[in-house]
């Protein structure tokens, strides 16, 4: 089991064709919203940008506290990714920002053992990763804003995500 990393956060943001819900997916009129039962992420990058996000999945959907997260993401590198590419990566909660930090894609992509290594050559991918979720996850709306750099400080890729882990509460009085 992989521990939640960048490329989980990539997953969840960027961050697939997992188990998802299809049938609670919207796609917004500007065609880069994407929302789902639990959350939602908007691509914010540009045509420019090195890794093009086709698509990024979840199961469950909606992702609960203490269970498995598979996240899957489909994308299309434009373009090589090269060692010391990195990426910003801000997590908030409403307006208190939580964790600001930049991760080495490549490193990243290293202690998670996943199949993609750098350099990452041009063409389709699609990346898969489970991670266990903290049962400690606050019952809260975390937004994750991911944007990412080549070597050379080149646009790589932008993703916003929202998830929430807000507990629905059923009222019953009998």
């Amino acid at each position: 089991m992989a521990r939640l990393s960048l490329i989980a956060l990539l997953a969840l943001a960027l961050t697939g064709v997992a188990q998802g819900n299809p049938s609670s997916q919207q796609q917004l009129s500007d065609g880069r919203v994407h929302i789902f039962e639990g959350w939602e992420y908007a691509v914010c990058g540009s045509e420019n940008d090195i890794v093009e996000i086709k698509s990024i999945n979840i199961s469950p959907d909606p992702p609960k506290p203490g269970q498995n997260l598979t996240v899957n993401v489909v994308a299309y590198a434009h373009e090589v990714v090269e060692e010391g590419a990195y990426v910003d990566v801000t997590v908030k909660l409403g307006l208190i920002k939580l964790l600001h930090k930049q991760f080495d894609v490549c490193e990243e992509a290293r202690k998670s053992d996943v199949d993609i290594q750098c350099p990452v050559e041009k063409g389709p991918y699609n990346v898969s990763q489970t991670v266990a979720l903290p049962k400690e996850i606050p019952p809260a709306k975390f937004v994750v804003e991911i944007q990412g750099y080549t070597v050379n400080d080149e646009d790589l890729v932008c993703v916003n995500l929202k998830v929430d882990f807000m507990r629905k509460m059923s009222l019953n009085l009998w």
